[in-house]
């Protein structure tokens, strides 16, 4: 997937995840955790240069740092779309519904106890 551009006042991102089959993966200091399969929702943020921290996430060549980056390394894990938005990253994330399959997944850093920035969307 191409990496889009993005309003310069944007300054978070989600990412649109479908994961294909059950999927298994130790996410650094989470350990392992398990995702179903389903449409998942990943709310991030950069308040800079935030078409370089999406194009990041869309690489296939990087060292696995978050752990957004251990899902997406998963072969049955694939971006299905990208949004970006003004709203920060915890309030945009609270907004939307669905399910945290694995809490602090993506919020070792959060303060608004958000209980994790990946959310399923819709299990398959």
């Amino acid at each position: 997937m191409d990496t889009p551009s993005f309003p310069e006042n944007h300054i978070s991102y989600r990412l649109h995840i479908r994961v294909q089959q059950p999927v298994r993966i130790v996410a650094g200091a989470l350990g392992s955790c398990n995702f179903p399969p389903g449409e998942y929702a990943y709310t991030g943020s950069a308040r800079r240069n935030l078409q370089a921290r999406v194009a990041r996430h869309l690489s296939q060549d990087k060292k696995l740092r978050w752990h957004i980056d251990y899902l997406l390394a998963h072969p049955q894990v694939e971006v299905t779309g990208v949004e970006t938005s003004a709203i920060p990253e915890c309030r945009w994330n609270q907004a939307l519904q669905g399910s945290i399959p694995v809490p602090g997944f993506g919020a070792s850093d959060c303060r608004s106890h958000c209980g994790s920035h990946l959310k399923m969307i819709r299990p398959t």
